[in-house]
């Protein structure tokens, strides 16, 4: 259940947005009827989960089949290597699941061509279920309509070695709540080592532009703007870090389980995290268990980034009633309270973040990342735009290095990179 599975590639999109006569049942894209009697048979399709959670599932559908009689749901699990390009020959094919467990990106293409019903229209009445940037965070831009019922999420802080800090001469009860704060401090660290201990282990991406409040695309969605003045003064300011090694040499090639393992030897001082790393530390770095601190993730908006799986309903189906109205009870307040407390995963309705459980404290730090993620999460963000694909990705990573290495400047690698993303776009 990685939250990093996101993306289509540019020809899953060319395969799926011809098909908007495909499949049977419904029109389209969200003026089927949901209203009628729950019944029939439906496919419910999830994403990597069954080796983990089969009886919780099970439990699921039998739960749903009682509820209502006349209804039985086929539960059908994908393995996580080659998800999208399975929805995508599902959706050429006309096989598309009934209910589909989809990421933001996932569900775009499909909206396009038709396929996902738009439940502003279909089932309005169950919005407010939902926290506001969960049930955003399935819309398209450019397009009227929200396309999936939110799932789970996460989010996570950033982690600290205090110990780093307090060599440095920074105050290790006082980590940097600001970008400022945060660069500043980040040149302190690599000149009072030498060099020898970077900040920050990561270059950044689109969710950094975002955070960083960049306006990543035009309001109609039809043209990506992360090389507007603000975003090349973030990427200017990484080049600075760059230089001085505040920013690792080898944040070129990171990756999440490289940049982690620097973390845990020391030779980077902050690495954001979840709650499940800190097992992690304590088994395999005491000394930096020891010295931990936990701090929010540093963002100009107010929000945080949160990562956000969804539940979407064909608009092909036979059985909409049935299909919208199992899409809901898989992602309703109790059942989603029931699927957190048996993975560290965060529930998207409205009023179960304030549920003891991620509101209070027991003392232990598992509990005090818990419940800090959950907070921040009532008003946190996907700022990842749904059409910005691997490609596009590659992209900005290769232009950024660029800037980075000096080959380029940060407004030229910006510039290319924006190119780049708006031609991939425009073929679709």
């Amino acid at each position: 259940m990685s939250m990093s599975r996101r993306t289509l590639t540019a020809a899953v999109f060319a395969l799926v947005l011809p098909l908007s006569a495909c499949g049977s049942g419904g029109d389209g894209g969200g003026s089927a009827d949901a209203s009628g009697k729950v019944e029939g048979d439906i496919t419910f399709q999830t994403w990597n989960l069954r080796a983990n959670f089969k009886p919780y599932f099970e439990g699921l559908i039998a739960g749903f089949e009682k509820k209502h009689p006349g209804t039985h749901v086929k539960w059908i699990d994908q393995p996580a290597e080659g998800y999208p390009d399975k929805l995508s020959a599902d959706a050429a094919g006309g096989t598309l699941p009934d209910v589909v467990n989809v990421s933001p990106d996932l569900v775009a293409p499909l909206a396009e061509a038709g396929l996902a019903l738009d439940l502003d229209k279909v089932a309005p009445q169950y919005k407010s279920d939902y926290l506001p940037g969960a049930w955003a965070s399935h819309q398209i831009p450019g397009k009227r309509g929200t396309y999936a019922f939110p799932w789970y999420l996460n989010t996570g802080p950033l982690f600290y070695n205090k110990a780093l800090f307090r060599k440095a001469g920074l105050d290790p009860d006082r980590p940097p709540k600001t970008y400022d704060e945060l660069f500043a401090d980040a040149l302190r660290m690599a000149k009072e080592s030498g060099g020898s201990v970077a900040t920050l282990a990561n270059v950044p991406t689109i969710e950094d532009f975002g955070r960083y409040g960049v306006p990543l695309m035009n309001q109609q969605g039809t043209a990506f703007s992360f090389n507007d003045a603000k975003g090349v003064e973030l990427l200017t300011k990484y080049k600075e870090l760059y230089d001085a090694k505040a920013l690792d040499p080898q944040a070129l090639t990171a990756t999440p389980e490289s940049s982690g393992k620097k973390f845990l030897t020391g030779a980077v001082a902050m690495n954001p995290g979840s709650a499940l790393d800190l097992g992690n530390f304590k088994k395999n770095a005491p000394s930096l268990y020891r010295n931990i601190g936990i701090t929010d993730q540093i963002t100009s908006t107010g929000h945080v980034n949160m990562y956000v799986m969804g539940v979407m309903v064909n608009s092909r189906t036979k059985h909409t009633a049935a299909a919208v109205a199992f899409a809901h009870f898989v992602t309703d307040a109790q059942n989603q309270m029931s699927f957190a407390k048996k993975v560290a995963i965060f529930p998207s309705t409205a009023h179960s973040l304030a549920d003891p459980y991620f509101s209070k404290e027991d003392g232990t730090d598992e509990t005090r990342v818990r419940v800090a993620a959950a907070k921040s999460l009532k008003n946190a963000v996907n700022y990842t735009p749904v059409l910005f694909s691997d490609q596009m990705k590659t992209a900005l990573r290769n232009e950024v290095a660029k800037a980075l290495q000096g080959k380029e400047s940060p407004k030229a690698a910006l510039d290319n990179a924006v190119s780049t993303a708006n031609r991939l776009l425009k073929q679709g």
